[in-house]
């Protein structure tokens, strides 16, 4: 795990204490005191960059004591794959000297970055949220990071009960979650906006124009947006390539040492000790179109895939694309056809394919009670071990497709934004293809697909002319009805056509809403009720607003995975997640956006912008029914571990949930009833979390001063392991 922490605190006062002498354990200063900086975990020496100007305008120095002459202090450090180069890097800092933030967000790549200019430091977070920031009041002073179990561990943070109910009742609403993290007074910088720290006072702040509710922008040319799409993804790719043009300061670019050809040494052996993963780059087949578009885009870069800096590669290594064939969840034709696909787009020569069977031991659910503890809990739980038997095939730099269907795809709540901007005309082709979406049967035969349209348009229409602080209030009310759990989720099997009309509203409950006492329920109900009548700032479209959310959501998952699949000396690389990818996705029509089949046209319009016309047939078709499969076996395989994991679950003792309710509700799961299996599987890893997080020892923090305690649940008593 790599993150970064630092803290700034107000000058020497009376009734002010001096600073602990405390460090991150395994750290690396990037620059010293009163406002020091670390990173922290196995970074590779050119994911590390410091440049200086006014006393160090050359960069020549990262740390070390300053004239006392000096101008005040002004340096930038950047963690992360970062496309700038040194004079790129410093004219940022400038910039922010003058205040403007955008410009230390606007490069390719994925990263975070810190500026200091005298004692104002600046945090900078992403805007799809897969980078957080995380801070918290610290002895008289705020202290910052990029992981929020090392800060609940530097302030001996409790539990916040109130967080994990918000969070499995409604993930993907924000309203509810706020700035609020698992651990009491560790809060989180929202997706769009910079940490900004003056001697101790901190000041959260947007850096990126909200979408305006009263503003209409005109409707920008779809080819000029597809095209500003394009550049951006070869751009992102690129960036994961290249090295940075000086060496970064105080960190020596040196390669690890290979093992070597030790005696009675394998190939296996020897790739395990390198870091377990092959050197070079690599990306998914068996992801769908976008890691798909991803490979090809690295394949046809200038250059030879497979030879980033500090690898050991060598020119002309082709670029190693995994496809992952599950034999367990046996998808019959849909399987076969997705083999077919993989191999026609591997036949390019620049590509080296690998085929990975996955058993038993692949499934969702497997190997729970073995791995990390993560900053938060999240469904990527109870697949990590799936994923990792995946990446434990790829490449030491991994392409990944995450994010894609967040920032391409339209969120059915668009539909009234598309009224809101007079837009009628657009909705003809979006609601016809839900009426086919389904396909023919029972709802069908009684002639509901016939009024498909205009149920969705009425949907539509009713969002749009409800408030935002109206949409609030209503879910705060339903959430307190006594048949919530029939009247919100009377099936886990509902189509498009029903999924499409739950999402047409402001908040809505998540899938493991239906299983929550009436008291978490109730919590989660004042928190919205708070944020109904908070200020917002711009009112935003209902449509701009739940996108955002879907795509943080989406991106806090992703980070989860990377902490519970991390490989050794593996990177994940997810360029639709990068800054200038967002920015160039949300430029696209919303009229191009809701039309079906708009992602797939995208990127085919993006591979042939690059020079790749011809894929194979079939190439851009959805791969939900292969997850879905999955979870429902390994749902069946590991019934019996579940159900003893709920014997007495810790859950329970926090009051979120009755035991009794979810054992029963995880048989009849795994017997084949249509219950939501999302909401069960955020419920298992939220079980998980807690029980790995009890079970841990030490601190991330080292020092004469160091905290003793680690960040505890208060109010959750441990249970015996199973």
């Amino acid at each position: 795990m790599r993150w970064l922490v630092g803290w700034s605190r107000a000058g020497s006062r009376p009734g002010v204490p001096a600073a602990p002498a405390v460090q991150p354990v395994g750290a690396r200063l990037l620059w010293e005191d009163p406002d020091p900086l670390w990173a922290v975990g196995d970074w590779r020496p050119d994911e590390v960059r410091v440049v200086h100007a006014g006393p160090h305008p050359d960069g020549s120095r990262s740390h070390g004591p300053r004239p006392a002459t000096a101008p005040p202090v002004a340096r930038l450090a950047v963690l992360g794959r970062c496309g700038a180069d040194d004079h790129q890097l410093r004219t940022g800092l400038l910039a922010t000297r003058g205040g403007a933030l955008r410009p230390l967000t606007a490069w390719p790549g994925s990263y975070t970055a810190v500026a200091q200019i005298g004692r104002r430091v600046t945090v900078t977070g992403d805007l799809a949220g897969a980078r957080p920031v995380f801070h918290a009041a610290w002895a008289g002073g705020t202290a910052y990071a990029t992981a929020a179990l090392a800060l609940a561990d530097l302030v001996e943070a409790e539990l916040d009960i109130g967080h994990l109910a918000a969070l499995l009742a409604c993930p993907d609403s924000p309203e509810a979650l706020g700035d609020s993290t698992p651990y009491t007074g560790v809060r989180r910088v929202p997706p769009g906006h910079a940490l900004v720290v003056r001697d101790g006072a901190r000041d959260v702040t947007s850096y990126e124009p909200a979408a305006s509710l009263v503003v209409a922008a005109p409707e920008p040319d779809a080819d000029q947006a597809v095209e500003g799409v394009r550049d951006a993804l070869v751009e992102a790719v690129r960036a994961r390539f290249a090295a940075p043009r000086h060496a970064p300061n105080g960190f020596p670019r040196t390669p690890a040492p290979d093992p070597g050809p030790v005696p009675g040494m394998g190939p296996a052996f020897r790739r395990a000790a390198r870091g377990g993963v092959a050197p070079g780059i690599g990306a998914d087949l068996s992801g769908g179109s976008a890691s798909a578009t991803l490979a090809l885009l690295a394949a046809g870069l200038p250059g030879a895939p497979g030879t980033p800096l500090g690898h050991g590669t060598s020119a002309g290594e082709r670029l190693l694309v995994v496809t992952f064939n599950d034999l367990v969840a046996d998808r019959g034709g849909a399987r076969e056809a997705e083999l077919e696909r993989a191999r026609a787009l591997a036949a390019d020569p620049r590509l080296h394919h690998v085929v990975v069977a996955a058993a038993e031991d692949a499934l969702p659910y497997a190997d729970l009670l073995d791995g990390p503890l993560t900053d938060e809990p999240s469904p990527a739980l109870v697949t990590a071990a799936r994923h990792r038997h995946r990446l434990a095939a790829g490449s030491a730099d991994h392409f990944t497709g995450h994010g894609a269907r967040q920032v391409l795809d339209a969120h059915p709540a668009r539909l009234a934004d598309l009224l809101l901007g007079r837009r009628r005309r657009h909705l003809l082709r979006p609601v016809s293809a839900l009426a086919r979406a389904d396909g023919p049967g029972p709802t069908a035969i009684a002639g509901f697909s016939a009024s498909v349209p205009f149920t969705v348009y009425r949907a539509a229409r009713r969002l749009a002319r409800t408030s935002y602080r109206e949409g609030l209030e209503g879910a705060a009310a339903r959430f307190l009805a006594p048949d919530f759990a029939t009247a919100e989720h009377l099936t886990g099997a509902a189509g498009a056509v029903d999924a499409s009309l739950a999402a047409l509203t402001w908040c809505r409950p998540g899938p493991a809403a239906r299983w929550l006492t009436g008291a978490a329920l109730a919590e989660v109900s004042v928190r919205l009720q708070a944020a109904a009548v908070r200020p917002t700032g711009a009112a935003q479209r209902p449509g701009e607003r739940r996108a955002a959310a879907a795509l943080a959501r989406h991106a806090a998952d992703l980070r989860v995975l990377e902490q519970a699949a991390e490989i050794r000396g593996q990177r994940l690389h997810a360029p639709f997640l990068d800054n200038q990818v967002v920015r160039a996705c949300r430029a696209l029509p919303q009229a191009l956006r809701v039309q079906p089949g708009a992602r797939a046209s995208v990127l085919r319009s993006v591979l042939a912008g690059a020079g790749i016309r011809e894929l194979p047939p079939g190439w851009g078709a959805p791969t939900h029914a292969a997850h879905a499969a999955a979870a429902r076996a390994g749902l069946r395989a590991y019934a019996a571990l579940l159900l003893r994991l709920f014997d007495a679950p810790l859950l329970a003792d926090a009051g979120l949930i009755e035991a009794g309710v979810v054992r029963d509700a995880l048989q009849s799961a795994a017997e084949g009833a249509p219950l939501p299996l999302d909401g069960l599987a955020e419920l298992v890893a939220t079980e998980i979390w807690l029980r790995r997080l009890l079970a841990r020892r030490g601190t991330c923090w080292t020092g004469p001063t160091a905290p003793r305690m680690r960040a505890v649940a208060g109010g959750v008593v441990p249970r015996p392991s199973l």
